[in-house]
């Protein structure tokens, strides 16, 4: 990571968070799959040679700064694992899921891609609510809000269940699949417990919406239900406890979350990093933030690998989910 930006360890973050949250500073975070790297830094302190965000209502992108220009056409070559290398590390989460060692895991890869594209280029010109550009490291185009707090009420968008829109009766097809409506109740509930650990009143005001997200390769449709609950007073000025008490976010591991983590360490074969970590800002009273997923990493050679995967509970297919983890090393430029 680049040495202008400043980056600490968990628990200097949560006193920064928790110091700018009782004072009403505005601020930017940015925390790793561990929660073991971190950056919570004021946005004027933001180098923006270095770090871009472009969230909803907020952006350190200064005003008249020139975008790259936008590729009329561009290489993407994906080159997935093999289906035998998926499914070793496939066969290890179900082994743990017969087990009954978890009920739901987020088995994720690493997918090199041969592009012209720059890092730069897809933050630019991606489309997606979330977008984070750290030079020379990753671009993150992400549509899944981790947590919102608004007018002193926290709210949680899982997204769980993707399919293809171009399909034939799509939506009615992912709203009936079994596994797909097994995997997404399952999160909710995970997420409903963890909001309730702090927040009073916690209901899920909307079940199993969908959204249609626009690929370079066609539509894709995502599921999300939406939680919602009822902060303390005061709650500011513990902004970092409460933040850090919600990681890694459920969607992106499982449930129980802490077994199905280590679950998660035998069956992937690389380090997450800051995929599937959160990015946000902090108003000054509200906060938005998102799951670092949609996720391009430039490696030290130039090489670029995209992260993706999905959930896997004990009705999954190999094959199917083989298909949807390479279906996801997508961007959004169209």
């Amino acid at each position: 990571m680049t040495d202008t930006l400043s980056f600490c360890g968990r628990e200097e973050a949560i006193t920064r968070m928790n110091r700018f949250g009782s004072e009403g500073r505005p601020f930017f975070f940015l925390i790793d799959y561990t929660g073991e790297k971190c950056l919570v830094e004021e946005p004027h302190r933001l180098p923006s040679s270095e770090l871009l965000f472009a969230f909803p209502g907020a952006t350190n992108v200064p005003q008249g700064m020139s975008a790259t220009s936008r590729p009329d056409s561009f290489c993407w070559e994906p080159h997935p694992m093999s289906f035998e290398e998926y499914r070793r590390g496939f066969d290890i989460v179900h082994r743990h899921l017969h087990g009954g060692n978890s009920f739901l895991v987020n088995y994720t890869c690493a997918t090199p891609v041969d592009t012209d594209l720059t890092l730069r280029q897809v933050f630019d010109h991606a489309r997606a609510p979330y977008r984070l550009w750290v030079n020379d490291r990753f671009v993150v185009f992400s549509p899944e809000i981790f947590v919102r707090i608004t007018d002193d009420f926290i709210y949680s968008h899982p997204m769980k269940g993707t399919m293809d829109a171009t399909l034939p009766d799509a939506r009615e097809r992912l709203l009936a699949d079994p596994k797909e409506a097994a995997e997404h109740a399952t999160i909710t509930d995970l997420i409903r417990n963890d909001l309730s650990r702090f927040a009073t009143e916690v209901t899920v005001t909307r079940y199993r919406y969908l959204d249609e997200l626009h690929t370079h390769r066609g539509p894709l449709l995502q599921m999300s239900s939406e939680i919602r609950g009822r902060l303390p007073e005061g709650y500011s000025s513990q902004l970092g406890d409460l933040f850090f008490s919600l990681l890694p976010a459920g969607s992106i591991t499982g449930a129980p979350k802490p077994r199905t983590v280590q679950i998660i360490r035998e069956a992937e074969t690389y380090d997450r990093g800051f995929y599937t970590g959160v990015t946000g800002y902090f108003d000054g009273r509200n906060l938005d933030s998102a799951v670092l997923i949609r996720f391009l990493e430039q490696q030290p050679d130039g090489t670029k690998v995209f992260k993706s995967g999905g959930g896997i509970t004990f009705r999954s297919d190999a094959r199917n989910e083989y298909e949807e983890m390479k279906q996801k090393v997508y961007v959004p430029l169209y």
